[in-house]
């Protein structure tokens, strides 16, 4: 069985306990994460077989976020190592009215130091059949755009899916490159486009509104810009507070649009790496499923997540048809 490539960052999470605001707490709670490697596990707990590709440091601290990625059954023999530390994020949880509040430490962090001369693509791509990549991995170093940019340019080469999330953080661009730039530059390469009228607005520079008639121009406008882009798709986020929100999925696959209803996540536990889950249950699902399915049971999976604390999502196949099928009340498994 080939597997599905991820690269990006390896992050530590510190929070502290439940919904406490750091002046408040003594105690901090700390998880592993980051974007793409939130994908790739939840990808393995669906039953494939992933390899994730980053740079870690070289301490007990890199040690352990290994171990821990290695626990799902994530290939890390294409880790390398730093001499600086592992990234950090510092996470406040939100409440009801109160939103949830992030400041990151990532800025001189290992994964920075990574280089195209340290990932043997031809060697993994030729044992893969999907790569995913997101807009947070070149916003953070010239070494890790230059090297995601030379795994795309083999993975088109030998035909390999390629699902792009181009997220747009302003705050993350600081050495030089442009933005609007690198991200267009990247979507050449890319088939699937995970993302909505934000994210095309920003790599086409157009001002479409967020109906669903305008989602669709967009999507062909999308389509004419980056012609290897077969099919696109969206997750809705309709926040009601902090601790409740709806979400749904729509779809422009180039012949038919289709919308999703909504999930009702009346008591979020945990919306942090949401957006990964609903990525990786569509890489899932689009090697399971027809376009209208995968995207039902990716935002199945999105809304699975917001159970889980941490940023990984642990949800099974079983447990989100269980959601698809209707099984929604939370009663004791027996």
């Amino acid at each position: 069985m080939k597997q599905i490539i991820t690269f990006g960052e390896v992050l530590m999470r510190l929070s502290p306990e439940g919904n406490k605001k750091f002046i408040q707490a003594n105690l901090l709670e700390f998880y592993f994460g980051g974007t793409e490697v939130n994908v790739g596990i939840s990808i393995a707990n669906f039953g494939e077989k992933v390899k994730h590709i980053s740079c870690v440091s070289n301490d007990f601290v890199g040690d352990t976020a290994i171990k821990y990625i290695q626990k799902f059954g994530v290939s890390t023999s294409a880790i390398v190592r730093s001499d600086k530390p592992l990234g950090v994020y510092f996470l406040e949880v939100g409440a009801v009215m109160r939103p949830s509040a992030i400041s990151y430490n990532r800025s001189h962090s290992s994964f920075s130091d990574i280089k195209p001369n340290m990932v043997n693509w031809e060697g993994i791509l030729r044992k893969g059949k999907w790569i995913h990549w997101t807009g947070i991995t070149p916003a953070l170093s010239k070494g890790a755009y230059d090297t995601l940019k030379a795994g795309l340019i083999i993975a088109k080469k030998h035909g390999i899916t390629v699902s792009a999330d181009p997220t747009y953080r302003n705050g993350l661009w600081k050495y030089g490159e442009n933005a609007k730039d690198v991200l267009i530059d990247l979507l050449t390469y890319s088939t699937i486009f995970i993302g909505g009228i934000n994210e095309i607005n920003e790599v086409l520079d157009t001002k479409y509104e967020y109906s669903n008639d305008d989602f669709i121009e967009a999507s062909k406008a999308l389509m004419v810009k980056f012609p290897s882009i077969e099919k696109v798709f969206d997750k809705i986020r309709t926040p009601i507070n902090a601790s409740w929100h709806k979400i749904r999925a729509r779809m422009w696959n180039g012949k038919e649009f289709r919308e999703t209803s909504d999930f009702d996540i009346t008591h979020i536990i945990d919306r942090i790496g949401t957006g990964d889950a609903f990525a990786a249950g569509l890489i899932y699902g689009l090697q399971e499923f027809d376009d209208y399915k995968s995207m039902e049971f990716a935002s199945a999976a999105c809304a699975l997540k917001h159970t889980y604390e941490g940023d990984v999502n642990y949800a099974t196949v079983p447990e989100v048809m269980g959601i698809l099928d209707g099984n929604i009340s939370g009663r004791f498994n027996r």
